[in-house]
């Protein structure tokens, strides 16, 4: 069976709401948490129209009065399949994945580019602009999405510097437990969910960006050349490791918040909550890795957070997350 059914990532996707993403707080998060963006931005599952305000308005919030009506600029997305050319753009996306740890990050990065058929890179469209398929100008991804089968890639470096990694990080012996037979006995029916942007990535691209990998993963169980390469689709968990910033006064009562923001916890990617919610075990880790913190985030400590689902409960995250971003 062929190919057919994957999307043409090319087609476009009309969004007519603009995304009013840089908040004081979102604001801080790209320009203290996220590497330097591309210059050139990235795509979708199909294109998107999605309205941005440009860096100059971000410059112009900077004021008290921040309610007056901002300029808006049309910023056309696309998703890709991976390529060869993406390594700079989505090694830098990763490049604090495993916090300050040393190790085969390219490796890393190598294995979600080979793996065409399930995975996206999220780049602006420029299409309009470029003459024949050259990359020479090739604009620079935006997010990346992917899904790794642990069982099959077991025997690179990298995935085994990550399960090094993840199991010294879990200090919980219960869940390090857990974490150990699906990282070793089950790691067969694992897929390592990856998912990083910047946070400038307009969040109306992250439902479909998903629906995108989960789609992929249904038909590679079906159309992928042979029945073992089929099998290494068919998940019955994901594994996520992300970051969320916890209030430092959340487990002192007597504390009071004196910055911006009075949430116990912010998650860096607002679906992660979703992800937690519906999890069947997380833990949480320190991070050491040196950062400039926000002065909005004075009163927060950022943290690790590995997150597994059931792949029997991601038809309930794909409702939400449209949910959510329906109430936005």
């Amino acid at each position: 069976m062929g190919h057919s059914r994957r999307p043409v990532k090319r087609r476009r996707l009309g969004m007519p709401s603009p995304f009013f993403g840089f908040s004081s707080f979102a604001r801080s998060l790209l320009f203290s948490l996220s590497a330097p963006a591309p210059s050139s931005p990235s795509s979708n599952y199909s294109d998107a129209n999605v309205e941005l305000k440009p860096p100059k308005v971000m410059e112009s919030i900077e004021s008290e009065d921040e309610e007056r009506e901002a300029e808006m600029v049309q910023a056309d997305f696309a998703f890709f399949d991976p390529k060869p050319s993406d390594f700079s753009g989505v090694k830098l996306l990763l490049q604090n994945y495993l916090d300050n740890k040393p190790w085969d990050l390219s490796g890393f990065v190598d294995l979600i580019l080979e793996q065409t058929t399930v995975g996206t890179v999220v780049k602006l469209d420029d299409s309009d602009e470029q003459d024949g398929d050259a990359d020479d100008d090739d604009p620079g991804p935006f997010a990346v999405i992917s899904a790794l089968n642990l069982q099959r890639y077991e025997g690179h470096k990298c995935v085994k510097e990550l399960k090094e990694f993840l199991l010294q990080a879990c200090q919980d012996d219960a869940s390090n437990k857990k974490l150990k037979s699906l990282l070793e006995q089950q790691a067969s029916e694992v897929g390592l969910l990856v998912c990083q942007r910047f946070v400038n990535c307009p969040y109306q691209l992250v439902p479909p960006l998903y629906d995108a990998l989960f789609d992929e993963i249904s038909w590679a169980t079906e159309d992928e050349p042979t029945p073992k390469l089929q099998d290494s689709f068919r998940f019955k968990y994901y594994l996520l490791l992300t970051r969320f910033f916890e209030s430092k006064s959340r487990n002192n009562h007597k504390a009071k918040l004196t910055g911006d923001f009075d949430d116990p916890i912010i998650y860096v990617k607002p679906e992660d909550e979703i992800f937690q919610e519906l999890s069947s075990f997380s833990f949480t880790f320190p991070l050491h890795a040196e950062k400039l913190a926000p002065q909005e985030l004075k009163n927060y400590t950022e943290k690790g957070l590995v997150m597994v689902v059931k792949a029997d409960d991601i038809p309930k995250f794909r409702e939400k997350i449209k949910s959510l971003l329906a109430e936005s």
